[in-house]
């Protein structure tokens, strides 16, 4: 006997085109904001060459600013800058050889608050047999000088031990 397919067909995505034609349309609608339209597809464009030279170096960065000759690079954190900052010169190469009038590149560390907060913080807890095994050896363990600063680290480490206290 066939049972029913359980196949379930995705919903329909909206593609990149059809967004950018939105706002392409939006920009037009206005004489004011159609005068944005040429730098905003610049920026979508050398967004584009940027992505596909830097690869998921380039995923978490931004355009700042592009403007005679200058272009301004903003990283999330300074290590991704720092790695950005090894590569710029191949970048400005390459732009350069695809007809970007690019004659410096600069980056700046933007720390998004908004982002800060999504990372999450690891926080360690030690098992009750972790917890066992310590108190056992603070009781264990001889009381004299040479064990003095061991004794210590094991108390500091039972009193602040993460998670509920037992019984």
């Amino acid at each position: 006997m066939l049972r029913p397919s359980s196949f379930i067909p995705a919903p329909p995505r909206v593609r990149k085109a059809d967004s950018t034609k939105g706002i392409a349309d939006f920009l037009q609608s206005d004489d004011k904001l159609a005068l944005l339209l040429p730098t905003v597809e610049r920026l979508v464009a050398l967004r584009k060459e940027c992505s596909k030279l830097l690869g998921s170096l380039f995923d978490s960065c931004a355009i700042h600013q592009f403007d005679n000759g200058l272009l301004i690079l903003s990283a999330p954190n300074a290590a991704l800058a720092t790695r950005l900052k090894q590569r710029l010169p191949t970048l400005q190469e390459t732009l350069v050889a695809r007809g970007w009038q690019v004659s410096v590149i600069r980056l700046k560390v933007q720390v998004s608050p908004a982002l800060e907060k999504q990372i999450p913080v690891k926080q360690a807890r030690i098992s009750d047999g972790g917890i066992d095994a310590f108190t056992q050896l603070g009781n264990q363990l001889e009381k004299n000088k040479r064990n003095t600063n061991l004794l210590a680290a094991v108390a500091q480490l039972l009193s602040h031990r993460q998670g509920p206290k037992r019984k």
